[in-house]
């Protein structure tokens, strides 16, 4: 099953804190592009990684020729076409930069986007960037919508601070978009508040269809109320409908397998087949994870984990 999302890459601080490493990446049968991305480093507004460093929010490139893109050929051999950078924060100080790759298909139905609030007008959002992919009309509009604090995807991110994923976007009624949303063949969408310590707020949305899912599992797992373990709040899969009862049954130590050491350390995790034991091999057998955690005022909020 292809999913929306090709490539995911976790770009970390180097050891003065100046420049971004790589630190680790899924990237498929797209050995060239690994190769050529592992040896990068990027300063401090350099480069995809290091423009969302120094931009302090999530920044979408649908163009890499004559950018500040710097793997243009690499990308373009690989068959990507966009890039979406998502940097995370504790405080003013950067944790990681967490990278999405995407490519232009007639088979891939979906979309990434940024919502941001005008502080003059602060009480509804719009669209600061997006990849759309091959929806046009779709694109055209959510480009000219606004979304009111609290209704819609975006904007129940925003009120709440934490994720919000449906899996049926029909069901969803205060959804804005919903019928331009299904007639772009679109059923699920998660939405994660990007916080900072600025009055601007951001929210990305993550939009797919049935057959080209964003990830072939997505779960939101939060700390429980005396703040000792971590808990399933919310699951999506393509192959089963009662994924949140399943995983009501687990709970996760802070400090433990995967989900336990985003816990510990407020840095997202990508795990491949030799560490994905960590996470839970009675229940996932799938090969690789991604781990991103939502934090506010230096406190974790919440882990969203896409599982590919």
């Amino acid at each position: 099953m292809k999913t929306f999302i090709k490539v995911t890459e976790i770009w970390i601080p180097d050891k003065e804190r100046t420049q971004l490493e790589f630190g680790s990446g899924l990237y498929g049968a797209l050995t060239d592009f690994k190769a050529a991305s592992e040896q990068q480093h990027f300063a401090y507004d350099e480069g995809l990684p290091g423009k969302a460093w120094a931009a302090g929010h999530p920044i979408v490139l649908t163009r890499f020729e004559h950018s500040f893109f710097k793997r243009t050929a690499a990308a373009h051999k690989a068959g990507l076409t966009c890039g979406i950078a998502l940097p995370i924060f504790s405080g003013d100080f950067l944790l990681a930069v967490v990278v999405f790759f995407c490519g232009d298909d007639t088979e891939h139905a979906g979309a990434i986007e940024v919502w941001r609030n005008d502080p003059a007008d602060g009480d509804s959002l719009h669209v600061m960037d997006g990849y759309y992919g091959t929806l046009e009309h779709f694109e055209n509009i959510s480009r000219l919508a606004n979304i009111p604090k609290g209704q819609g995807i975006p904007g129940l991110a925003w009120a709440t601070g934490m994720p919000v994923l449906t899996e049926d976007i029909g069901k969803v009624n205060e959804y804005i978009r919903s019928a331009d949303a299904q007639q772009a063949g679109i059923t699920t969408v998660l939405g994660i508040p990007v916080v900072n310590s600025r009055e601007q707020n951001y929210v990305m949305t993550f939009l797919s269809a049935k057959a080209t899912p964003i990830a072939k599992r997505i779960q939101i797992w939060i700390p429980d109320q005396p703040g000792k373990r971590l808990v399933c709040r919310q699951g999506y899969s393509k192959n089963s409908n009662n994924l949140a009862e399943i995983f009501e049954t687990i709970s996760v130590n802070k400090g433990a397998g995967a989900l336990g050491r985003v816990w510990l350390t407020g840095m997202p995790i990508i795990t491949g087949n030799q560490e994905e034991s960590q996470y839970n091999p009675e229940l996932d057998n799938l090969s690789s994870m991604l781990a991103i955690p939502v934090i506010e005022q230096g406190r974790l909020k919440a882990i969203v984990t896409f599982l590919f």
